[in-house]
């Protein structure tokens, strides 16, 4: 597993590099990220526990380790978070199932476009 607190400082510290390069790309992330609070339709808990669930869907490690901080820093309980986590992994394997209909949606399109239409024999063999 990886050693979390050294790679937040290090995650910090690269995101810093990269917001004197380009700057206002951070400001515009930064923005987005603000933009919740200022609703304030869920409180901070809430919001920290929906960015875990969706850092673990997104495999954001970066986003865990800021967001896990963060839970803590607010006194989400473990069990919130297992929760939270809960939803993450049941949203993966309906997104799992979504998405094999649609790779089979897929097969059928492309199996579709590769037989020839009835009565026509581009091949000269029957399928």
């Amino acid at each position: 597993m990886l050693n979390w607190i050294d790679y937040r400082k290090k995650l910090v510290s690269r995101i810093g590099e990269f917001a004197a390069a380009s700057p206002e790309t951070v400001k515009g992330y930064q923005a987005l990220s603000k933009a919740g609070e200022k609703t304030g339709h869920l409180d901070a808990k809430t919001r920290e526990l929906i960015a875990l669930a969706v850092a673990v869907t997104t495999r954001c490690d970066g986003c865990i380790t800021v967001h896990a901080a963060e839970a803590v820093r607010l006194g989400v309980s473990k069990n919130e978070i297992a929760e939270a986590l809960g939803v993450a992994v049941a949203l993966n394997a309906g997104a799992a199932v979504v998405y094999s209909a649609r790779a089979i949606d897929a097969l059928e399109a492309h199996r579709a476009a590769a037989t020839p239409a009835v009565g026509h024999h581009a091949t000269g063999t029957d399928r």
